[in-house]
């Protein structure tokens, strides 16, 4: 296979040097795991693994040299060049992604921006990455995009491109809860959501992420999901949680090294007997940085015997130079240090050391390695990967991690100290407790976090994202939309004509009648009854519904059909009486419709119908965005409730239905077809109370057709039921 990773930077960066371009390594979490898994794979046995790294080189590069340029970094660092003026592509960055998604997304809706050419620039920068894929993309390659830079991209390269590419996406950042999600103006939020669901797989750090982006996707597109699966376009999109780890042994390994291990020493002789409180940070709001610093103020004044007895090791890289925001907090940062210093410090000792610069790796590993204690605490944060290369570097200590709760990683670290990094005196407070940690349970805590980081590193997470992907764009080409052509449909009409024996299964509500706000007025109309009398002339025929007896009894019983209500409960056989298909223990219901009640209250316009072996909760008159909020409460309720018990929960078409699992249409089918040797079978359902025998026929030389254009197990599809009217009426004039 090759895998095709893209991102909005290359590994390296392309700059200018005495009129030549040179090539210097980028830094960053993405581009560090990244390059470790792709490392790891050229070194591994799987022989046949080739990639291509997209993105751009971070310079303009003339056009004729672009050429040349492609040739030499693709022959030897397997990348494809985007090339964009370096004007736009600052437009791009410092514009929507900095100024709208990176504030917004990490929960600073006051810093975001709405402006509409920032918008335009954003949509044309992802149309260029769209061009390039498009002009290196071969056929089985894997397409993996990164993060929010490039949100509209999947659903530009699915337009472009159709079905046949596997796509998968992660942000790495957070996903926004809905309720700041939608304060973004509404074209632009239905885009971008719609550029995610271009993606078979859609990636994030945590539970809650993945929860906000699924629900923000039922709250503006009407998009419900299953498990974390949508159906949308004739695919399945899966939206997962994927903590993204870090190349343990990279850091581990790295302190074993006689350089790093000098330097280590030399940190810990020079700050003598002192206790060693450390943090690095990108400069960015979103750090929590000023917070700390107050806390370590606050611990200082709180705990006067730490005075000359402990260092906070302040290490800041520059970032994103150009926006406000962050010359507004290097100009806080500098006050508050230079406050500290000179309030408790003195000619012998200073409280805070402060650095502003770009570390080297192994600097940075020393650093972490002589820290007692990390003090990590962003007010929002994806991941956090700091915290785990210091847990990675503590090899002969027992550091302590102190971690803000608003970072992806507090969710994997739970032996971590864990604060509110805006409570101030929560974080004094940590300070004092990690300091004074006895050692036996501080080595605990670490070996538990630390096998957990080793078990699941970058290389892991990089193979459980794709191979998700993998089984992702299985499930989809299995439920893939097959419409029935003419041609086609002429084949199965041949293939009808030609049969001894000839079977007809039909779903009734969305299959042979449309969908009514009023299930009770869905009634067959002349034309249907009509097809019925035609078709059960030349073959055995059979209605599967979730309708009661009394409702099929009153309609069908003047047509020489089958008949078998409550998806399968009871069988009427063509001239014969109702017969109990399944004898189940329904004591459930008694208290469950309790329950049933409870919802069908809060959510005006529901209504409850009882059956034999089911409950069911009509939605349909509902408002749908109540309904969508209420429903899926109910149905979180529902899980945990029948979690024991010999249930199913079934959503069907704006309804809810829990039933004994003995109760399904693919027993009722399963019945006539036993009952003689067909050559010619047929059933149309629209919903995913069909999927049942669907799947039980996938394997028989039976035509299975989905009503509509979900993906379904069904071998084929018709748009509607007038498509599945025309389908029946073919076989009957046949």
């Amino acid at each position: 296979m090759r895998l095709l990773i893209v991102s909005n930077r290359l590994p390296f960066t392309a700059v200018r040097e005495e009129g030549e371009i040179k090539l210097k390594p980028s830094s960053g979490g993405l581009v560090s795991g990244i390059s470790s898994y792709l490392d790891f794979m050229k070194n591994s046995p799987v022989s046949d693994f080739e990639y291509l790294w997209l993105g751009w080189p971070g310079t303009w590069v003339e056009e004729t040299l672009q050429k040349k340029f492609s040739e030499e970094v693709s022959k030897n660092h397997s990348v494809v060049p985007v090339f964009i003026q370096e004007e736009e592509m600052e437009n791009f960055y410092q514009g929507l992604c900095n100024k709208t998604i990176w504030p917004l997304f990490h929960y600073f809706p006051s810093y975001a921006r709405y402006l509409e050419e920032n918008w335009t620039v954003y949509k044309k920068i992802n149309e260029q990455f769209c061009e390039k894929i498009c002009e290196i993309v071969a056929e089985d390659d894997t397409i993996w995009i990164h993060d929010y830079h490039l949100m509209l991209l999947p659903q530009m390269l699915r337009e472009k491109l159709g079905n046949k590419y596997k796509i998968g996406f992660f942000l790495h950042i957070p996903f926004p809860s809905f309720e700041v999600y939608r304060i973004m103006p509404s074209r632009w939020r239905e885009e971008l959501l719609r550029g995610l669901l271009g993606a078979d797989l859609v990636g994030f750090h945590t539970n809650e992420y993945t929860h906000s982006f699924l629900r923000s996707v039922l709250r503006i597109l009407g998009l419900p999901h299953e498990m974390g699966r949508i159906s949308h376009e004739g695919r399945v999109i899966k939206a997962d949680t994927f903590p993204i780890g870090i190349d343990f042994e990279k850091f581990s390994g790295s302190t074993e090294k006689e350089n790093v291990k000098k330097e280590t020493a030399e940190i810990k002789t020079k700050l003598k007997n002192l206790k060693t409180i450390f943090s690095v940070d990108r400069l960015d709001y979103t750090k929590g940085i000023p917070n700390r610093l107050e806390a370590f103020k606050l611990f200082l004044k709180n705990n006067p015997d730490y005075i000359k007895k402990v260092v906070f090791i302040l290490a800041i890289v520059p970032s994103r130079v150009g926006i406000d925001h962050y010359q507004e907090i290097k100009n806080e940062l500098d006050k508050l240090v230079g406050n500290i210093n000179s309030e408790f410090g003195d000619i012998d000792w200073q409280p805070v050391i402060y650095q502003y610069r770009n570390i080297p790796f192994e600097n940075l590993v020393a650093l972490y390695a002589a820290g007692d204690v990390a003090l990590i605490t962003p007010l929002r944060d994806g991941m956090n990967l700091v915290a785990k290369e210091y847990l990675a570097c503590q090899k002969n200590a027992a550091g302590v991690l102190i971690l803000s709760e608003m970072a992806g990683a507090a969710k994997e670290l739970t032996e971590a100290v864990i604060i509110n990094p805006n409570d101030i005196k929560e974080t004094a407070a940590a300070i004092k407790t990690a300091l004074e940690m006895d050692g036996e349970t501080a080595l605990n805590n670490l070996k538990m976090m630390q096998e957990r980081l080793r078990n699941y590193n970058v290389v892991e997470w990089a193979r459980d994202f794709l191979g998700n992907l993998e089984k992702t764009r299985l499930k989809s080409v299995e439920m893939d939309v097959k419409i029935i052509t003419q041609d086609y449909l002429k084949k199965i009409a041949k293939d009808f004509q030609k049969a001894q024996k000839k079977l007809i299964l039909l779903d009734y509500d969305g299959t042979l009648v449309p969908f009514d706000r009023n299930p009770a007025k869905a009634k067959p109309d002349e034309e249907l009854l009509n097809l019925l009398l035609g078709i059960s002339a030349k073959a055995e025929t059979a209605i599967l519904s979730g309708r009661d007896a009394n409702f099929l009894s009153k309609n069908f019983d003047s047509l020489n059909i089958g008949l078998s209500a409550e998806h399968g409960a009871w069988i009427k056989e063509k001239g014969g009486t109702w017969q109990m298909r399944v004898h189940s223990d329904t004591s459930w219901k008694k208290e469950m419709l309790n329950i049933f009640k409870v919802y069908s209250n809060r959510l005006p316009g529901s209504f409850l119908e009882e059956k034999t072996f089911s409950l069911a909760l009509h939605y349909r008159k509902c408002d749908p965005e109540m309904a969508e909020i209420r429903v899926k409460e109910f149905i979180d309720e529902m899980v945990n409730y029948t979690s024991n018990l010999n249930l199913q929960i079934l959503r069907g078409s704006k309804v809810v239905e829990i039933r004994n699992y003995e109760v399904n249409k693919a027993g009722a089918g399963m019945f006539f077809i036993n009952k003689e040797p067909y050559d010619f079978i047929l059933f149309m359902g629209d919903d995913w109370t069909d999927e049942d025998l669907f799947r039980a026929l996938k394997d028989k030389n039976a035509y299975t057709v989905k009503v509509g254009l979900d993906a379904s197990i069904a071998k084929l599809n018709v748009y509607d039921w007038k498509k599945a009217r025309n389908l029946i009426k073919e076989l009957a004039d046949a």
